[in-house]
Parts: structure tokens; sequence; C-alpha cells
């Protein structure tokens, strides 16, 4: 690896972290629907762009219904009940009930998946990720309901992400992922802005509001996928899959030191066997790579991995 592949993927991860930053400091000032209206729209000015440039919506002709059907639980809902759920839960927790993701990939391949099948050290996996979510669940979401509410809300998420990949597998074979995720960034604009008309913001958003949510759009939902996609163009998906586990780590960061969010053992621990549980579960269930795959996914830049999610 390169220094700039190092640059690449260390800025992936770190913008990725820095999203549920983002989405508390906006929420100071503007609604949920708001933020994720605002966010999609400018994440797709900018994976539209690279879907021009790498020519990867022509092959979406014909598929609108598919990606309207995709972009709903693995781009609008997700990113709703993350920002509802963050006005009810600290940032860091956030990132880190997300990262369960794969956990939920690895389970719903069991029922929907047949040629996936769980088995081995991917179903060791499952229940070492599952006791992380237990663990977060049982120590640092116990303070009130309205906090296991917001919890529930994120970890929901996370199967959104996790039911997406597998429609998205199922319903757009072949799809450019880069263009699959401008257009399902659409989608969820529109969808979104009637909740943004309904709700304006009642006072002027303060300058550090407006820049989170610019960046939370163009950088985290946007750049970061520019990163992505390169990487996986030019180290392959494995190597860029990496990312997902490094992101998780930069949301704690970012929590305690920028919001001073409480620095909790219980919540490292939670992460540690969450991440864990997810690397086992995708290296030896479903959506493992082969070797086949890595060369081809190498010579195209618009081969994505399933392995990842931001905020």
């Amino acid at each position: 690896m390169t220094r700039r592949h190092w640059l690449f993927m260390g800025g992936a991860a770190a913008m990725w972290g820095a999203s549920y930053l983002f989405i508390k400091v906006a929420l100071r000032d503007f609604s949920e629907g708001t933020i994720v209206c605002i966010r999609t729209a400018l994440g797709a000015a900018v994976l539209l762009a690279l879907a021009v440039h790498w020519d990867a919506l022509r092959p979406l002709r014909g598929r609108l219904g598919a990606i309207v059907l995709v972009s709903i639980p693995q781009v609008t809902a997700p990113f709703l009940l993350i920002t509802y759920g963050e006005g009810r839960i600290d940032s860091q927790l956030a990132g880190i009930l997300v990262s369960s993701a794969p956990i939920f990939t690895a389970l719903l391949a069991i029922v929907f998946d047949q040629a996936e099948r769980v088995h081995g050290w991917a179903a060791v996996g499952i229940v070492i990720g599952m006791l992380g979510v237990v663990l977060l669940f049982g120590a640092d979401l116990t303070g009130s309901g309205d906090a296991l509410v917001g919890g529930l809300m994120v970890l929901l998420a996370g199967f959104g992400y996790a039911a997406g990949a597998l429609l998205n597998k199922r319903l757009l074979p072949g799809a450019p992922p880069v263009g699959v995720a401008g257009g399902s960034m659409v989608v969820a604009t529109l969808m979104t802005l009637p909740l943004l008309v309904a709700s304006p913001p009642d006072h002027a958003p303060s300058f550090v509001a407006w820049g989170s949510l610019v960046l939370l759009g163009a950088g985290g939902t946007g750049i970061a996928f520019f990163f992505f996609y390169t990487l996986i163009a030019e180290l392959g998906p494995s190597r860029a899959s990496v990312i997902a586990y490094i992101a998780p780590a930069f949301s704690v960061a970012y929590g305690v030191l920028l919001l001073g969010e409480p620095f909790r053992l219980t919540a490292v621990a939670g992460l540690l066997l969450i991440l864990t549980g997810s690397w086992l579960a995708i290296r030896s269930g479903p959506f493992r790579w082969s070797a086949r795959g890595l060369r081809r996914a190498r010579r195209s830049p618009v081969v994505a991995s399933r392995h990842g999610t931001d905020g």
C-alpha cells in the first residue's frame, strides 16, 4: 500500500466515524428530517458526479423500481433511524451499534440466501457480536426508556443496512454500486423532502450547525465514498473493508474528545466484541470474497464491497 492508499483509508474512516458527531451537532438547530434530506442531497451531488465520470449510470436504465426498493432499507430508513436515535443516545454508542450490520447480514442470509449458509467460525462470530450488543444495552443504555428506544432505533438501522445489502444483491446483480448509491441518495432526498418542508428551523441555524451538515453530506456521505471506491479499485474489496472496522473507533474518539461524552470501558468492550464478531461472520460466511471476485474488483472502480456502512 502506498502513502496515498493510507491517506484515502484513514480519510474515509475518519469521515465515516465523524458522521455521528456531525449529526449530533446538527441536531441542535435542525430537525431530523431536514438533516437527512440535506445530507442525502449533498451526498447525491458528489456520488452522481462520480457515477457520470465512471459511466456507472448507463447500466441502471430500466432499474428505477429496484433502486427505489433498495434505497428504503439501505439509505432512507437507516439515516432517519440513526438521526432520530442520536437525539436520545451518545454519538459514540450510535457509531458502535451501527457496526453490527454484518452480524445481521449473516443472520438474514440464513433465511434469504441459502447459497450463503452460515457455519463454523461465522456462527461463532454471530454469537460474539450479539454478546457485544447485549453488553451495550445492559450496561450503557439503562439510564432511561428514552435511551433504550434510541439504541433500538440505531440497532434497527444496522438491520436495515444488512437487509438493503441482501436486497441489492437480489434485485441489482452486476449494477455499478456507485451508480446505485447515487440513485439511492436521490430517492432518499425526495422521500424526506416533505419532512424538511414540514419542519423548517424555527431560528437561524448557527454556522457550526450548517458546517456540520455540509460536512456530513458532502464529506461523510460523498467524498468518503470516493475514497472507498478508489481503494476497492486499486487494492480490492478485502483491504478496503478495513475502513468499516476503523470508523467506529473514530466515532468513540470524537464523542469523548469533542462532545465531552463519557468514556466507558463497557462501550469499548462492546465495540471489540461487535467488530470481532462482524469480522468472523463476514470472512467466514455471507459475502466472503473469492480470489476471482477480488481480481475482478481490482479491474473495476465501480465494484463495491458489502462490508462497509456509514452513519
